[in-house]
């Protein structure tokens, strides 16, 4: 796609979500609102299903709504606009009906979920989800947006055993998560000082023994966030720092840590990975497993966990090289910045936007 200034100004882009998604969804739609908003008039339209509970916007969304002061509507039955986006319909797994009726020229349907697990077992039900959107939506066209090479690579599986159906549309780029961040510059000193963090779903973390491999006693620093099922243990090593999710600022864990430490169970895959591009962008290498390293193209290290111990031993000993790497992968996240995805994506919207309903 060739890059773009700006989407019709009287273009109107309605964002439609479970807005209490904590972590990656949440933060990556108020990143990206903060782009879209430039380009076109934008709302909120927050579902309440089943997967949540209560009325408690995650609070990196409701900051971005209040901050760029985008309408908000909860549980709201008719939504019109131009183009709809629609964010994570894993959302609709334990419902049958989606509860709303959608009016627009394209709905754009963003997969931050990965359809297929590792094995190729269905992460949920798809068609269930997919099949309460497009009855609930009455639009031209309808696309199906993966957030990755991976997560694409799970939908395009599950469409060959599934088929996506009458309708659907595969867009052929990914709609990636915005990553904004500030860059700060990496330390001259690195030490062995470990760290990970996620929301604290089972599914986040490894096997036990994978996690101490991944953080033993030999560390300085071994600091988990986002820790409160493995609190509830009553065996945890001494030598962990653990924190539930949100104990510690972003800025209060980072500067505990030089080296992100990324693995999960066995049986799920991140679909993007935004803890990576944050740690990064946080002046850290990051060590993850190579399907997850793959979204991020050499910004992160590829590994198994019995690699770990050598590669950081290897940066200590090599400081130069330590932050000769994380430089270079602050400039690779370019790839995800706001521009390019104001480049990438605008025109695919402004293409939308000419099209006659």
């Amino acid at each position: 796609m060739n890059s773009v200034q700006s989407a019709t100004p009287d273009l109107r882009i309605a964002y439609v979500l479970d807005p209490r998604f904590p972590g990656g969804t949440s933060s990556a739609v108020a990143a990206e609102l903060e782009v879209v908003s430039t380009m076109a008039q934008v709302q909120v339209f927050g579902l309440e299903t089943n997967m949540f509970s209560g009325q408690r916007v995650a609070p990196q969304l409701s900051d971005a709504l209040l901050r760029l002061n985008i309408p908000f509507h909860w549980a709201t039955r008719d939504i019109a606009a131009d183009i709809v986006i629609f964010h994570n319909p894993s959302c609709l797994k334990f419902q049958d009906g989606l509860g709303v009726t959608i009016l627009a020229r394209h709905l754009v349907v963003v997969t931050h979920e990965n359809f297929l697990r590792p094995g190729g077992a269905e992460a949920f039900d798809v068609a269930k989800c997919l099949d309460q959107i497009a009855a609930a939506s009455v639009t031209l066209d309808r696309w199906i947006a993966p957030i990755s090479a991976w997560n694409r690579s799970t939908v395009t599986g599950w469409d060959a055993a599934n088929r996506l159906g009458a309708g659907w549309s595969l867009l052929d780029t990914d709609w990636f998560n915005v990553c904004a961040f500030d860059m700060i510059p990496p330390t001259s000193s690195p030490r062995d000082r470990r760290g990970r963090h996620s929301r604290p779903g089972l599914e986040k973390f490894p096997q036990r023994d994978v996690l101490e491999m991944c953080f033993p006693q030999t560390a300085a620093i071994n600091t988990i966030l986002g820790a409160d099922s493995l609190m509830q243990a009553d065996d945890l090593p001494s030598h962990w720092s653990v924190h539930p999710f949100g104990g510690l600022t972003l800025q209060q864990y980072f500067d505990e840590i030089d080296f992100l430490v990324y693995y999960t169970a066995p049986t799920w895959r991140e679909s993007f990975g935004r803890v990576i591009a944050e740690a990064v962008a946080a002046g850290k290498i990051a060590i993850t497993d190579p399907e997850t390293a793959r979204t991020f193209e050499g910004a992160a290290i590829s590994a198994a966990p019995e690699e770990i111990d050598r590669i950081i031993a290897n940066y200590i000993a090599a400081p130069d090289r330590y932050r000769a790497d994380v430089l270079s992968g602050q400039q690779k996240l370019a790839r995800f910045s706001a521009a390019a995805f104001k480049s990438r994506m605008g025109n695919f919207l402004t293409g939308c936007a000419g099209a006659t309903p």
